[in-house]
């Protein structure tokens, strides 16, 4: 089966500066290649044979780079946005997208297994389906609860909270389309709300393996550092 890939590699990377001077975040590198080309590799090893990269910002550098895709196993085209369009709005300048495909940032850093992650959203014929992780967040504090009249009505020491968050990677189903404005900002944020307001809900798939989003400066340190350390973790070459 033919599998295609959106990545949304338009953002400014204005959380990654000064990194982001000079480079688009996507063509930031981690050890001997850019964190985009880590992440085009293990789509192409995954069965991904089309890849197109929705660009904006620094689009030329981009395009200069990765050119057709052909040093890496894929065939690379590009949709370009005249104006910034958020998360999901670029997909709506895309005219020739599959009844499913892959949608994800161009700046994680993660071994999930994106073949499988693909084939079981198919199977089961979602409208669209969201790659989760979870988290783990430890208040620091003893917590009041207080009452409506400020008396003490409970109280829990360094409580612990879990919840998942998307990890940036979604399948998608060409459905969702109908949703998306043409030639408008418009978010991940908006869909969720949107697809639940029409009774028509993401499907959650949680994942317990690694990743990264490397969206600031400390974040691309510890994934230059990680990715030296468990690099055959995501690339076997």
């Amino acid at each position: 089966m033919s599998k295609r890939a959106v990545i949304l590699a338009g953002g400014k990377g204005t959380r990654l500066r000064p990194y982001t001077t000079v480079l688009p975040k996507p063509l930031m590198p981690l050890d001997d290649r850019p964190i985009l080309e880590i992440v085009i590799r293990q789509l192409a090893k995954a069965g991904f044979d089309r890849v197109t990269l929705a660009v904006n910002h620094q689009a030329e550098l981009i395009k200069a780079f990765f050119q057709d895709g052909a040093r890496l196993g894929v065939t690379i085209d590009y949709s370009l946005e005249d104006k910034p369009l958020s998360t999901m709005g670029p997909l709506k300048l895309i005219p020739d997208l599959p009844e499913h495909f892959l949608v994800m940032n161009g700046d994680i850093l993660s071994d999930l297994d994106y073949g499988a992650f693909y084939d079981r959203h198919v199977q089961a014929d979602r409208l669209f389906t969201v790659s989760a992780m979870e988290r783990v967040q430890r208040v620091d504090y003893g917590v009041l609860d207080v009452g409506e009249k400020g008396d003490l009505v409970g109280f829990r020491e360094k409580p612990i909270t879990t919840y998942h968050v998307s990890m940036g990677v979604y399948m998608v189903s060409r459905k969702v389309l109908d949703f998306i404005p043409a030639e408008e900002p418009y978010g991940f944020d908006q869909l969720m709300l949107d697809m639940i307001k029409a009774g028509k809900p993401a499907t959650v798939a949680p994942f317990d393996g690694y990743w990264l989003d490397i969206g600031r400066p400390d974040d691309y340190e510890k994934a230059q550092n990680e990715f030296a350390a468990m690099k055959s973790r995501f690339l076997d070459d």
